[in-house]
């Protein structure tokens, strides 16, 4: 969700990133988590996804430092993951 202003501030820029999967943004195919762990077992997905969060935050948002990430599925029905990343910013 995009507000009307505070779009800037680390926290939010995260959250964004970790909200896309790649192929969405126009001209920045590879910005955003990799959609084909979606249907991985958990093990595997969840390695993966932790991996790619990290990637994805350290080339995104250089201002953020990434304490840690957390993956947890969403629901053995629907598939799914929720990603969360606990964050510090850099400089501060």
């Amino acid at each position: 969700m995009m507000m009307a202003h505070g779009n800037g501030a680390p926290q939010v820029c995260v959250n964004n990133l970790l909200r896309l999967f790649r192929g969405e943004v126009p001209y920045e195919r590879v910005k955003g988590l990799d959609p084909r762990t979606i249907d991985r077992p958990v093990l595997t997905a969840d390695a993966q996804l932790r991996q790619d969060a990290d990637w994805l935050v350290n080339t995104y948002e250089p201002r953020a430092q990434i304490k840690t990430i957390t993956v947890e599925p969403l629901s053995a029905v629907s598939g799914g993951f929720s990603v969360t990343a606990d964050i510090e910013s850099k400089g501060e």
